[in-house]
């Protein structure tokens, strides 16, 4: 056997390249991993005899001078894994050495993604949604029938026990009974209805209420409606992802709704008191003197609810002033006056200016 060919590396490969290709290729050919492939253990066992070699220096330069096994190679490695207690294996059976694990029999979590409206979001709605998921069978309440006798696989421990052999010696490994999934106890009587599973695919309507405040990508947590758990173990939840429609008008961030509010030149420079439209209704609003356009004004506690209850945002309104593109003549003849007197007045601002920069900045 030439020992790079079996793990898939050159002969100038490092000790971390070895070590790689190692563990990847045990992870494939695991005996757990490919219960009764008697091609896969043998495969396995040429892994643990190539890494086990080359991974060692005097063994590997052994190797190199030598050739392959059976060709003038003076140590034999096909003993068994008795003949690699020299090899550096470190941890690299920690990562699938635990694939038992302890059996839960919990059902599996569902997502379900659930469109509502800008407004929906706001204030809240009761959406009812259909979902097919594994449920519990009715007819034996999820237990799989009736009557139990002790497991004759796992002698009722609801464990089963290997044994393999690894270069540190003989170790066991314990995974669930596959026989009675770890309950150490199967049914005498079958049930007819789902054939022994407990569980049956099933379309249920689900109302689902969804609270004022909610928001785009927020997921709701729906306890008990997931698929049925084995063996009637308890079912595992159903996730309700949140995906909010835009509005015509509204714009949301976090709990602050955001709209733009056009007005007149003259309601900007005089000042108005204005109608203003919000989640909830229109409002007044005042819109002071001299407001400037891209201003921001706070309509307060007319935003959203927040969702855990922590207040309410506000709504920021952002004037936009608004140049008409008509106007008479009466309006253009005092259009032209004000702007002759603001010409006056930013004349008087531009000398205020200048000697500023002349008394207290000094250029």
């Amino acid at each position: 056997m030439n020992y790079y060919e079996t793990l898939g590396i050159g002969k100038t490969a490092s000790k971390e390249e070895i070590k790689k290709a190692y563990k990847t290729l045990a992870k494939k050919y695991h005996p757990d991993l490919n219960p009764e492939n008697k091609e896969a253990e043998k495969k396995f066992k040429e892994l643990n005899e190539a890494y086990a070699a080359l991974s060692d220096d005097t063994k590997r330069a052994n190797f190199d001078r030598y050739g392959a096994a059976g060709e003038g190679y003076s140590q034999s490695y096909g003993g068994g894994f008795e003949d690699f207690q020299g090899a550096d294996f470190g941890d690299l059976f920690g990562s699938f050495f635990d694939l038992g694990g302890k059996h839960s029999g919990k059902g599996r979590d569902l997502k379900y993604e659930c469109e509502i409206s800008f407004m929906e979001a706001c204030f809240g709605v009761s959406k009812q949604i259909s979902i097919t998921k594994l449920d519990r069978c009715k007819s034996c309440d999820g237990h799989g029938g009736t009557g139990q006798k002790t497991c004759s696989g796992c002698k009722g421990s609801g464990r089963m026990q290997k044994t393999f052999r690894t270069p540190f010696g003989v170790f066991a490994q314990q995974s669930t009974c596959t026989e009675c999934r770890g309950l150490g106890k199967t049914i005498e009587k079958v049930c007819k209805e789902c054939k022994g599973q407990g569980r049956l695919k099933n379309t249920k309507n689900i109302t689902v209420k969804i609270p004022p405040g909610v928001n785009d990508g927020n997921s709701l947590r729906v306890q008990g409606e997931g698929e049925a758990g084995a063996a009637g173990n308890r079912a595992g939840d159903l996730f309700v992802e949140i995906f909010v429609t835009p509005h015509d008008i509204f714009a949301r961030k976090a709990d602050d709704i955001y709209v733009e509010f056009p007005i007149s030149f003259s309601q900007a420079a005089l000042g108005d008191t204005v109608t203003i439209p919000t989640i909830r209704g229109e409002v007044k609003m005042k819109v002071p003197a001299g407001t400037q356009s891209g201003t921001i004004l706070r309509l307060k506690d007319e935003g959203v609810e927040n969702v855990n209850g922590h207040g309410t945002g506000d709504e920021l309104v952002r004037v936009q002033v608004k140049t008409p593109s008509k106007i008479s003549a009466k309006q253009k003849e005092l259009l032209e006056q004000l702007a002759s007197e603001n010409k006056e007045k930013l004349s008087v601002e531009k000398g205020w200016f200048e000697k500023f920069k002349e008394d207290f900045i000094g250029i």
